[in-house]
């Protein structure tokens, strides 16, 4: 059987292989709402991909959300929420500005053990590692957390990824846990952000800003101050 996918079937395609879970309404979001019917256009795309062989999918959720063919989790794996929360902080930084550099459960060290953040972008010029707290955990695993990232932050390593800045200054990402509890986590080393989601993390932005322009002292980084390039 002969098939031609359009470019827009091959961005679905490695976009979900990208973020390893995705439902149907974050595909209609991304890319048909600029249709007249861009439910019933996504619906129809996507079982002409499911029936190709080209993607997965699970209905043990609603609206039914599509996984890689190659998916190494099961249809009804509690990973799927975890995915879904990664792609959800995803979309809320596009509705600001597009992210870059994007990366699904980031392995900067390589190793195990090793920090392992759940996202890593560049988001308006910045880099961050993002930390998705959907249970609560105790102080001292959070701290626990923190020195991993102290320790990466002292080898060196991360000198060298692939997304640093040629012939500029390496630049060590700022760490954005998220999350609806506040931990008494902090670090002389790295920048730690605690946020419920990126809307509060821009309006520190906004208010941050809008302190440096009215010429008040700027906070600093443990007392929640944001610094956000616009490049």
């Amino acid at each position: 059987m002969s098939f031609r996918l359009s470019q827009r079937d091959k961005d679905i395609i490695g976009f979900i292989n990208q973020f390893r879970a995705v439902d149907r309404d974050s595909l209609v979001e991304l890319f048909f709402k600029q249709l007249k019917s861009p439910i019933n256009a996504c619906n129809s795309v996507m079982i002409r991909l499911y029936r190709l062989g080209m993607i997965e999918r699970t209905q043990q959720y609603s609206p039914t959300v599509y996984l890689p063919v190659d998916a190494k989790i099961k249809k009804n794996s509690q990973k799927i929420l975890h995915f879904l929360s990664i792609l959800d902080i995803y979309k809320q930084m596009c509705t600001y500005s597009a992210p870059k550099q994007v990366i699904v459960e980031d392995k900067p060290t390589g190793r195990k053990g090793g920090i392992e953040p759940d996202l890593f972008c560049i988001f308006k010029g910045s880099p961050f590692w993002i930390e998705i707290q959907r249970n609560q955990y105790s102080e001292q695993k959070m701290q626990a957390k923190v020195t991993l990232y102290e320790e990466f932050f002292f080898s060196d390593e991360w000198n060298d990824l692939h997304w640093q800045p040629e012939g500029r200054s390496p630049i060590f990402p700022s760490v954005i846990l998220i999350t609806p509890v506040r931990y008494a986590v902090s670090s002389e080393h790295i920048r730690i952000i605690q946020v419920a989601s990126i809307h509060e993390l821009m309006e520190k932005y906004k208010s941050s800003t809008k302190q440096q322009r009215d010429g008040k002292p700027r906070e600093s980084a443990s007392s929640g101050g944001i610094k956000i390039n616009l490049t």
